[in-house]
């Protein structure tokens, strides 16, 4: 087939550059091969020995657009002042500086005409196109994850602004209105959502206050701030959430809307919890990430069988839907996804939830005040006169909330909700020490779902392996399969931040009520029995559908059974 007119345009461009003779020329154009896209990079480099830059700089000159090479540009906090890093990281380009009313700005893809218009609205500026290689590009913003955003720089300024080093910034100087504290609390917030965060610790120890980040389920400390810092940064937390700043002895909840207190465009909500602790006050926030939306059933991590036998539970008239683990579990997600899927104009469903995490459509969302009296237990009871016909509980916390969900269960609703056990058969006997009785969870229980996020092996650098002796034996145990595994990548890659993982999967324990289970209920019968009944009648333990990502490829050996102990 013959060259595209790019195509063609690179070769004249090599070959004007000494890079090409006329015979190889010659060859490329008659070359009986298509030789469009990739190709024609590919059989440069392997064949004629033409390096890639090589080919991007004579990329460059056939589009008649300045090359750019983006692997020598250093990024920096002021980087991404005009343009946020989430816009430039969507459509891969990068600014690169500025001349006068100028701005530079490096594209990976040269035919793309709208994103130059895009960014002379945002920045105002006239936009001057130049060509990045893409991988370049992509390597910067990996290299930005891993890395800071820049906070030594507003450490400076709180160290400059009232003369004094790091160690010894005084408290009464430092407000929570001073610039700087404004500003770091807001670039701290900000880098977190951009390494895909869930939950930001601010914790105060004696001569210092440690900034950690939750990623992937596990903490990393980001940043250490002087000690005397800690409370002006603390007391702007408060302030963004409307809580009481004079009050440092009690636990305090609130929300941070945070678009309110941004120019940069993330649009996410903070569910913010403050402690007293030894050393000052302590904070924990949550990220609500109200851009994201739900995920399809399909994406939660069940297996074929599990995805098949909750779907049938939740087409269900009526019954007790209960989703159990830990906090951080993915219990919200898959309810939401659930309510998603199930979700019709013929159907009326009403969530009681603290706080509301995803916004739905169509369905009908009641956040719960604490302070006024509207509890889980108040919501449960006006709901019921509301003619539902599913109702979302976002947890069952006390014994009137577990009796009112249990009589709205046998009354024709179906109910959902969450409760905190370590696995689906030891919800039986929480709810059995909550105070209701035996024969009310056996006839109104539909399923219970235990489930655990994991971290996913990085698919770019996970590597294949043969499971040693005992991870064979534990494979044969569970699954009664053994065969080849991945394992993370020692030293990691950029995708991954050199961690070896990237993301992370459901792993569920599904149990179904079933006749003999009902009895074993009734009967009183102690957890473990139970779970016995229920793995005859097929229930797969949180330890065996961990086993099945790790035959699947989805995770290591090492991290499923760091989270989920080994079946007795």
């Amino acid at each position: 087939m013959p060259l595209g007119k790019i195509q063609t345009q690179i070769v004249a461009k090599l070959a004007a550059m000494s890079r090409l003779t006329d015979e190889q020329v010659q060859a490329l154009v008659n070359h009986p091969a298509d030789l469009n896209g990739d190709a024609l990079d590919k059989l440069l480099t392997e064949e004629y020995r033409i390096t890639a830059f090589q080919i991007f700089v004579a990329r460059a000159k056939a589009v008649n657009i300045a090359p750019f090479n983006v692997s020598r540009w250093k990024v920096t906090p002021q980087t991404f002042e005009r343009i946020s890093q989430e816009f430039c990281q969507e459509h891969l380009v990068l600014p690169v500086g500025q001349v006068g009313d100028i701005l530079l700005v490096a594209f990976a893809n040269p035919f793309e005409v709208n994103i130059p218009v895009k960014i002379q609205e945002m920045t105002g500026m006239k936009v001057a196109r130049l060509l990045g290689r893409e991988k370049d590009i992509k390597d910067k913003f990996a290299k930005e994850t891993q890395g800071s955003v820049g906070f030594e720089d507003v450490v400076q300024q709180i160290g400059a602004e009232f003369g004094t080093s790091s160690e010894a910034v005084e408290v009464d100087n430092v407000t929570e209105d001073s610039g700087p504290i404004i500003q770091l609390s807001n670039r701290i917030i900000e880098d977190a959502y951009y390494l895909g965060t869930s939950d930001i610790h601010i914790e105060p120890q004696e001569k210092e206050v440690i900034v950690r980040y939750r990623i992937d389920g596990i903490c990393k400390e980001k940043l250490r701030l002087p000690g005397k810092v800690g409370p002006a940064l603390v007391a702007r937390l408060k302030i963004m959430c409307n809580l009481d700043i004079a009050e440092r002895r009690l636990p305090q909840d609130g929300r941070i809307v945070f678009k309110q207190f941004t120019k940069k465009g993330v649009d996410i909500d903070l569910r913010v919890s403050t402690a007293p602790l030894n050393h000052g006050e302590g904070v924990v926030m949550r990220i609500l990430d109200k851009q994201k939306s739900t995920l399809p059933m399909t994406a939660l991590g069940f297996s074929e069988e599990n995805l098949r036998k909750y779907r049938e539970v939740i087409q269900q008239p009526y019954g007790m839907i209960l989703h159990c683990g830990p906090t951080g579990s993915g219990k919200s997600m898959t309810l939401y996804s659930a309510l998603n899927e199930i979700n019709s104009p013929e159907l009326v469903i009403r969530t009681a939830e603290d706080p509301i995490e995803y916004t739905l459509a169509g369905i009908n969302q009641m956040q719960m005040h604490k302070q006024i009296g509207l509890t889980f237990a108040s919501a449960l009871r006006a709901f019921l006169r509301q003619d539902p016909d599913i109702i979302l509980v976002g947890e069952i916390r006390d014994k009137e909330t577990a009796n009112i969900a249990v009589e709205a269960a046998l009354t024709g609703h179906l109910l959902i909700s969450t409760l905190h056990t370590n696995d689906a058969p030891s919800t039986v006997a929480r709810m059995t020490d909550m105070g209701i009785e035996p024969f009310m969870i056996s006839s109104s229980l539909l399923c219970v779902c235990a489930q655990r996020l994991i971290r996913r092996a990085c698919k770019t650098c996970k590597v294949q392996t043969e499971p040693t002796p005992r991870e064979k034996e534990i494979l044969e145990k569970a699954l009664g399969w053994s065969g080849p595994i991945c394992k993370a990548a020692p030293k990691g890659c950029p995708k991954c931040g050199g961690s070896g993982y990237k993301g992370r999967v459901g792993i569920h324990e599904l149990m179904i009520t079933t006749e003999e289970l009902i009895e074993g209920i009734n009967k009183g019968f102690e957890t473990a029995e139970l779970k016995k009944i229920c793995m005859r009648a097929g229930m797969k333990t949180l330890h065996q559908d961990s086993m099945l990502k790790v035959k699947e490829g989805l995770t290591t050996m090492e991290e499923a059974i760091a989270n989920v102990p080994l079946d007795l």
